[in-house]
């Protein structure tokens, strides 16, 4: 892949062969971010695990202290007292039946995160194999299955993010933006990581992070100790 002649000099910034410590990683991402926009800091951690058995798969959500600092869209499918209560609580899109052609038909996604109704499950279930590879199926480890509407909403729009292995066996999330100031970042990085070393796995033998690595949107990797996060 061709790189331009921003992108090699940020990398220049960056010790290919050093794991930095956590804060030392998160000021590097910060310093060199060189894109005209807002970058997304993102983390990537590579898992020991093997997503192939039931035993061994990676799923959950945290509500981070600082949010993302995005403004996350969310499409609620429920009916009635719940419709209405999703509609209090700030939900963007409310609705049931309606919402199924345009989705499949006209591609519809002006939306970050699907929550639904245990009863509405079966109507979402439609939708399988359109939002499912877009990672936007609703599932009740995530809490995006629940009648608690309002809390979920809450929750999302206040940061809350998903974390789940990938096809191989990486999870990616974003931990906030690059104008965020070292602390925010960092407490958000540490509450991430508190979250998934947590989950790991019962049936794992041997080690669960391999590999962490801090990128902006348009950065250099850095990696990071994982001793220092264990």
């Amino acid at each position: 892949m061709k790189r331009g002649k921003t992108y090699k000099a940020a990398a220049a910034m960056v010790d290919r062969a050093k794991l930095y410590d956590p804060e030392e990683a998160i000021a590097l991402v910060k310093e060199a971010s060189k894109a005209k926009f807002d970058e997304t800091v993102e983390v990537h951690i590579r898992t020991g695990c093997d997503g192939r058995h039931a035993d061994q798969q990676v799923r959950g959500a945290i509500v981070l202290p600082n949010g993302i600092g995005k403004d996350v869209r969310v499409l609620v499918f429920a009916k009635g007292a719940k419709a209405e209560e999703a509609e209090a609580a700030g939900a963007d899109f409310v609705g049931a039946e309606e919402f199924i052609p345009r989705i499949q038909k006209d591609g519809w996604f002006d939306y970050d995160v699907v929550v639904a109704t245990p009863d509405m499950m079966s109507i979402v279930g439609r939708l399988g194999r359109v939002l499912g590879p877009k990672g936007l199926m609703p599932n009740p480890k995530s809490g995006t299955v629940t009648m608690d509407v309002a809390t979920a909403i809450k929750e999302i729009k206040a940061g809350k993010v998903e974390y789940r292995l990938d096809k191989t066996n990486i999870i990616h999330c974003p931990i906030g933006k690059v104008s965020f100031d070292q602390e925010k970042l960092t407490e958000n990085f540490n509450t991430l990581l508190e979250a998934i070393n947590k989950a790991r796995p019962a049936s794992l033998k041997g080690t669960f992070l391999k590999s962490v690595t801090l990128a902006s949107t348009m950065g250099p990797g850095v990696k990071v100790n994982t001793l220092k996060l264990i």
